[in-house]
């Protein structure tokens, strides 16, 4: 049996295990229906009640989440590539949806979210052990989180459909010309080894965690609202190692690659766009006043990113484009999102217009000066964008929006300390994305390599790497 075929018949068969596992564990250690076994909470004595109004607004967060990576970010890639390419990206998206659902499930929430010791999460959630609905003393009971009145569950949903697209962005960066089961490989251990750990780091009470007593805080924590951090600043810098590692696309440089319909790539931004809302407003984590005031924040955000980069290419180029409009989105989104929680609205059109034009040089003046091929751009946008917003958070946070107690930032109310925390957690975070990354992809290319051969990158991915040929009709 070749390779790719093991490797996909241990990952069923693994899947089969953990699927099932649970169950037969309980039903051989089940006591005799006459004496139900006790179980022994987690939760605080008196827990929250369940708020369905802030439930409900959560699901539909996690939803509009997932919606970011398929539909949304599966179309904005698949349109940019080669038409010979465009099932493999797709393929990637829909794929990593699965894949990373299981990791989260079984382990991956846990790491993140398991405990606030400092540096990785303990094993209480385990297999969604403490997180699905159990039957204690006669009757149901739902774990509830500790912050909305949310069930573990419904946070647990939620914060796994970060862990799904996160891995999916860097796809952009080895577009075209990496092995899937490379992909699929490399996806496992950077969500375990890379994603969960600064997740811990940032919003499970480790190390990073801004405002969480502990003697292990460094520089005072960063905030961090709903990602630069940990899902735009880790998967730009890692797509960024991906590309200088895995290299350049077969006659990338002598020969045009225009994206193959646009089209995609405007519907693609556009769900993006929607579904962001879930991202920025549903951290939240309750449908309250900083949840609107996140939403407008990543509305005008992703509005002045919009505008600022197709003008810059009306000015300097001659004409604004399409992909320029959709580019300055994103890169307005992607800016915000360590902020959406912690500025106000006029800020956030600054800091919009700031990622659409910081990110349009990284993607054209900054990518031709060290000639590198990042297909899609995942560093110049998420990597570059993450940065800026993880910094200019420390800049524009302010007290009106989490406090009520005026409009000061906080970096500067509390003397510089924040400016300070979030510059430590931004050189954090590029050292660990950076280093970790490098280590697996020289592991992966050294056992079972990252390339497909040049003959199939020339024939295309989806008939070489998947058996099949997508057909545009638009």
């Amino acid at each position: 049996m070749s390779g790719p075929r093991m490797l996909a018949a241990a990952v069923c068969a693994g899947i089969l295990f953990v699927g099932l596992w649970p169950a037969f564990s309980v039903a051989q250690d089940a006591p005799p229906p006459a004496e139900p076994p006790e179980v022994t909470s987690l939760a605080p004595s008196s827990e929250p009640e369940l708020s369905t109004g802030n439930n409900a607004w959560m699901l539909t967060s996690s939803a509009l989440v997932l919606l970011m990576t398929a539909p949304g970010l599966a179309m904005f890639y698949g349109g940019l590539v080669r038409r010979k390419n465009i099932l493999s990206v797709l393929m990637q998206c829909v794929f990593l949806m699965g894949l990373m659902t299981i990791l989260w499930a079984i382990y991956g929430y846990s790491l993140s979210f398991g405990g606030d010791a400092p540096w990785i999460g303990d094993g209480r959630y385990l297999f969604m052990r403490n997180v699905e609905a159990e039957w204690v003393d006669g009757a149901p009971r739902i774990p509830m989180f500790s912050i909305g009145g949310i069930p573990i569950l419904t946070h647990m949903l939620f914060q796994g459909m970060f862990f799904i697209i996160t891995p999916a962005l860097i796809c952009g960066a080895f577009a075209e010309r990496m092995k899937f089961t490379s992909m699929v490989v490399f996806s496992i251990l950077w969500g375990t080894f890379v994603y969960c750990p600064l997740a811990h780091w940032v919003w499970g009470g480790g190390i990073l965690a801004y405002g969480v007593p502990s003697s292990a805080n460094w520089g005072g924590g960063a905030l961090d609202f709903a990602g630069g951090t940990v899902v735009h600043i880790s998967s730009g810098i890692s797509a960024l190692v991906c590309a200088l590692v895995i290299g350049k696309r077969a006659g990338y440089g002598t020969e045009p690659m225009p994206p193959h319909n646009l089209t995609y790539t405007a519907l693609g931004a556009a769900l993006l766009w929607v579904g962001w809302f879930g991202f920025n407003a549903g951290s939240a984590l309750e449908a309250n006043g900083i949840a609107s005031s996140a939403f407008a924040a990543t509305h005008f955000s992703a509005a002045a990113g919009a505008v600022t980069w197709p003008m810059l290419e009306w000015i300097l180029r001659g004409k604004p484009t399409v992909l320029g409009a959709c580019s300055g989105a994103v890169a307005g989104l992607v800016c915000i999102t360590p902020a959406a929680g912690y500025v106000t609205a006029m800020p956030a059109l600054a800091m919009g217009a700031a990622g659409g034009a910081v990110c349009y040089f990284a993607c054209t003046s900054l990518k031709m000066a060290f000639k590198y091929d990042d297909s899609l751009d995942a560093f110049g946008v998420h990597g570059v964008g993450g940065t800026l917003g993880a910094i200019l958070t420390g800049v524009f946070a302010t007290r009106a929006v989490q406090d009520l107690n005026g409009g000061e930032p906080i970096g500067l109310i509390e003397g510089g300390t924040l400016i300070k925390g979030q510059l430590i957690a931004t050189a954090i975070t590029w050292v660990v994305a950076a280093v970790a990354s490098f280590i697996l992809l020289k592991l992966l290319d050294a056992t079972m390599g990252l390339r497909v051969p040049t003959q199939e990158e020339l024939q295309g991915l989806d008939l070489t790497q998947h058996g099949e040929e997508g057909y545009i009709f638009m």
